[in-house]
């Protein structure tokens, strides 16, 4: 983890990548969030990801625009 890596803190046992990207203030909506997804602009565990329904838990990461989190 960088130290630009910002951490995710979830309380459920996943989080779907665009709601991640919208509760980490990434994406302001879910819309957004969608467009982000399908242009390959966020990768997920370092890979470009296009699955908006992605399975997000604690230890995985993300990254778009720029920013990088860890779920915890």
């Amino acid at each position: 983890m960088s130290s630009s890596t910002k951490e995710l803190k979830i309380n459920t046992e996943y989080i779907t990548l665009d709601a991640a990207l919208k509760f980490s203030g990434i994406a302001m909506t879910g819309g957004e969030a969608k467009i982000m997804i399908l242009e390959e602009n966020v990768s997920v565990n370092g890979e470009i990801c296009t699955m908006r329904g992605k399975k997000l838990r604690k230890g995985d990461t993300f990254d778009a625009m720029g920013e990088s989190f860890i779920i915890i």
